[in-house]
């Protein structure tokens, strides 16, 4: 199968590989008992698919038979590159958050494969650009624990007209939690009080995203700003 998946890849062109064609490459070799399409195959399975590779550390993914550290580090590697590929993809353009697919597509490539959560404040300036974007706060698999003071006091000294919030689920269900709901709307409330309003909260995960101002979850929003 490696050297059909090569000869595919220099005729179709790499979309046209499967997944486990595709970590085959990275692998080159199998084990003695198992060839390289199986120990891929193997890999995904067990790790539910690429979303689940990119999640799994050096160690985990090396204990598999066939694999070891070197083609554990490789495969990381290249999955590394490919999430940085798709950041910088969204550097080369103005990015405008009109709206909480606009926030998805900046922030799923950044979060949505982590296995802790992390909060971004996204300062905008008055046409919804971005102007700078800082992380906020760390947690762990079950949260994350931020005052409100902390993505207000960066988006004032960012200048900002207005800022949007974003954080992951790692569990891969985007649904705001009561916390995040109510860590929203106090924010909110201050951030109006200061003259720069939080225009939106926007969680993503593996499943998804799901923006508490298209949610109503905010009275003020995206939706009043040109």
């Amino acid at each position: 199968m490696r050297a059909g998946a090569r000869e595919r890849l220099a005729v179709a062109g790499v979309e046209a590989l499967s997944d486990a064609e595709l970590v085959a490459l990275l692998l080159g070799t199998g084990s003695a008992r198992e060839p390289v399409p199986v120990v891929a195959a193997g890999l995904l399975e067990g790790h539910g698919g690429v979303a689940g590779l990119a999640r799994a550390g050096v160690g985990e993914l090396a204990a598999r038979a066939g694999v070891g550290p070197v083609k554990a580090a490789r495969v990381l590697a290249a999955i590394e590159l490919g999430r940085r590929a798709a950041i910088e993809t969204t550097r080369e353009r103005v990015t405008r958050f009109g709206d909480g697919r606009a926030v998805d597509a900046w922030a799923r490539p950044r979060l949505a494969a982590l296995d802790h959560e992390e909060l971004w404040m996204l300062a905008v300036d008055g046409q919804n650009a971005l102007r700078a974007a800082r992380r906020i706060g760390m947690g762990g698999l079950h949260g994350l624990s931020v005052g409100t003071r902390d993505p207000l006091r960066a988006a004032l000294r960012e200048a900002a007209s207005a800022f949007v919030l974003v954080h992951n689920h790692p569990s891969g269900d985007p649904t705001p939690s009561r916390e995040d709901l109510a860590f929203t709307r106090r924010l909110a409330e201050a951030a109006d009080l200061v003259g720069t309003p939080l225009l939106d909260h926007v969680v993503v995960a593996r499943g998804g995203f799901a923006s508490m101002l298209e949610s109503a979850a905010l009275e003020a929003g995206l939706a009043g700003r040109s």
